[in-house]
């Protein structure tokens, strides 16, 4: 089946089978390198990316789910090559050490502070439950977006 969507802001048609994951079509036929495959089951957030702005393990989406959508990567945040307060913050704290899960955190940072600028703690350990780090043990991370909410 045939599929179109805006992918960081451009339109793209892709045939797809019907069993299909977007994770694969971002990588396999479009070249996305910022969404990374992780575990294939939705629990370690690499693979996370924007539909219509709300984020989703793109590993257990099937790419027809997003025939007229609009699906975001981190690759689409910078502007003109400037970084956003949230990946300055990162880079800033140390938040990113091998940077694998980097893109999903900052996905996730984004629609949660887009939809509430001022989270609670445990609003903000809700939102971040869905992405595994494995280097930083979190407190980075954590200090990163603390420092966004301040600003």
């Amino acid at each position: 089946m045939r599929i179109r969507f805006r992918l960081d802001g451009q339109s793209v048609e892709v045939d797809v089978k019907h069993t299909e994951t977007l994770l694969r079509v971002l990588k396999d036929r479009l070249g996305v390198g910022s969404v990374h495959f992780g575990c294939g089951e939705g629990s370690c957030g690499a693979c996370i990316v924007l539909i219509d702005g709300r984020p989703r393990y793109s590993c257990l989406t099937l790419a027809g789910y997003v025939d007229g959508k609009e699906v975001s990567t981190v690759a689409a945040l910078a502007r003109d090559g400037e970084l956003t307060e949230i990946q300055k913050a990162f880079v800033e704290n140390n938040a990113a050490q091998c940077g694998y899960c980097t893109p999903g955190m900052i996905l996730i940072v984004r629609a949660l502070l887009e939809k509430n600028p001022s989270p609670s703690d445990e609003e903000l350990f809700d939102a971040l439950a869905g992405n595994l780090c494995r280097c930083t043990g979190y407190v980075p991370i954590i200090n990163a977006i603390r420092s966004v909410i301040k600003r």
